[in-house]
């Protein structure tokens, strides 16, 4: 189920969040819960029923292994006593404790391993199975057939959102031991097939909190602000773009100067306001339940270098990267050699995560090499001026975008191509519509305020009642072409 559908936005989320106030009014609390869980499984199942239980088995699965992990993490009592034992083996017991303690986290650490093993080759069969099929056929001219795998929406995300859970219960960081509370945090339909990347102590403890089970009228308002506003963002702004992107991608033969930039610029702006606009739409969704999910975009286009890039792009994704593969690998404690290899590793499983294909892969590279060097050019100490820090760093992220986008090598090779084609710069078949359409997206993306920076400053006024209803309605009107969200395919 689409946020961007009608019986989303007239049906189920009304539905929804009628009868579980309801609930919470008459005191039923785990009825309250227990109906949000399964609602949230009748939405992802909207999509494709059968793969419900593939979710299911998944939740089940992790949950053990999260409680067995969380069950055997040592206190810190038990650490502390370890420490005063040390050395003093005339203390009855300490080496027999300290060695049990030691089997203990060996067995902790296998099965750690086991349930993200099990998470990956989950991942992996289903979205990169046919892959691997096709790349072996390549290379040693077999003929396997390709097992033609449809991928479970959201699967990317709950994966990531379950491992992070399984390393923080390893780490003894979050105890669950309700499966009820568990299967909340991991299908609660907002962020279910979008994101943001959860972690457990960032939403459970809001529904452990009793003050978040009275309506917030300023929580409430909020929400439907800034679900319109994402609701824009995605049906008005980047579907609009989307047809611009695809002629230049997937129709034209060859590009001229303006119709390569024009094709490049508007998928840059299209993935943006259709990612960033779904976001808001969780987060907007999520408060009316009075739920605050975590910011996931800080208007990337404004970075003046491409760490900050990453620190304002996809943000729980970053996060994610950062602290459960690049900080294992090394991070930088391991001198400059290491860290540039870490780096370059993280964001190759980034690109792969993304999609199965090497574009995906070779965009990965592309922001591996880019980190690598703006570390350098760190080092150098070398000052550049903001506004072509800004220029260079927006336009790698532009060109990157291609790999991204292009259904094979050709397709970015031609647009990447016409971008440099001055022997026909020509508007060519473009329309200066686009141009205007192109224009306009640069300009909300690069000058205006982002969702984060209002919320924090955000009223309940008439003129903003007034502005939300008529976006809701033009966006409801241009929802007769209702297109994906872009994140369903990686």
């Amino acid at each position: 189920m689409l946020f961007n559908s009608y019986v989303y936005i007239l049906a189920f989320l009304p539905i929804s969040l009628a009868v579980y106030w309801f609930l919470i009014r008459m005191s039923y609390v785990t009825a309250a819960k227990l109906w949000l869980t399964a609602a949230s499984f009748f939405f992802y199942g909207w999509w494709d029923i059968r793969y419900v239980p593939i979710l299911a088995v998944s939740i089940l699965f992790n949950y053990a292994i999260g409680v067995w992990l969380a069950a055997r993490a040592p206190s810190h009592e038990e650490a502390s006593q370890d420490a005063k034992a040390h050395g003093q083996d005339h203390l009855g017991g300490a080496n027999r404790r300290r060695g049990n303690r030691r089997s203990t986290e060996r067995a902790r650490r296998l099965m750690l391993v086991l349930g993200i093993a099990a998470n990956v080759i989950l991942l992996g069969y289903f979205k990169y199975m046919d892959f691997f099929i096709e790349n072996i056929n390549f290379l040693f001219h077999t003929g396997w057939d390709l097992l033609g795998i449809v991928l479970p929406i959201g699967i990317s995300f709950y994966t990531f959102t379950q491992i992070a859970y399984l390393v923080d219960a390893y780490k003894g960081e979050v105890r669950e031991n309700s499966l009820l509370n568990y299967a909340l945090f991991v299908v609660f339909f907002p962020q279910l097939i979008a994101g943001p990347i959860l972690h457990h102590r960032e939403m459970m403890p809001q529904f452990a909190d009793p003050g978040n089970y009275r309506v917030n009228s300023r929580n409430f308002a909020l929400g439907l602000t800034v679900f319109a506003a994402g609701l824009v963002k995605k049906v008005v702004i980047a579907d609009t773009l989307a047809p611009i992107a695809s002629y230049g991608f997937d129709e034209a033969t060859a590009l001229t100067l303006v119709e390569a930039w024009i094709t490049s610029l508007s998928y840059s702006f299209q993935l943006y306001f259709d990612f960033s606009g779904y976001t808001d739409m969780a987060i907007g969704a999520a408060l009316l339940f009075n739920i605050k999910l975590p910011f996931n975009f800080d208007s990337p286009y404004k970075s003046l270098n491409i760490q900050v890039f990453w620190r304002r792009w996809h943000m729980t994704l970053g996060r994610f990267l950062m602290n459960y593969i690049y900080i294992p690998l090394g991070g930088n404690r391991r001198g400059q050699a290491r860290t540039y290899l870490n780096l370059m590793v993280t964001f190759l499983i980034g690109g792969f995560w993304h999609g199965a294909g090497w574009t995906f892969i070779f965009w990965g590279f592309l922001h591996g090499a880019a980190l690598v060097i703006h570390r350098i050019w760190k080092r150098i100490g070398i000052q550049m001026p903001k506004l072509v820090a800004w220029f260079l760093t927006f336009q790698f992220v532009n060109a990157s975008w291609v790999f991204f986008r292009a259904q094979e090598w050709e397709d970015a090779i031609k647009v990447l191509r016409g971008m440099v084609n001055f022997e026909s710069i020509g508007l060519g078949s473009a329309a200066w519509s686009s141009v205007a359409l192109v224009a306009g997206a640069f300009v909300m993306a690069i000058a205006f305020r982002n969702t984060n920076e209002w919320q924090t400053r955000f009223r309940p006024r008439v003129y903003l009642g007034v502005a939300v209803a008529a976006g809701m309605m033009l966006a409801l009107i241009r929802m007769n072409r209702i297109s994906e969200f872009l994140y369903f395919n990686f």
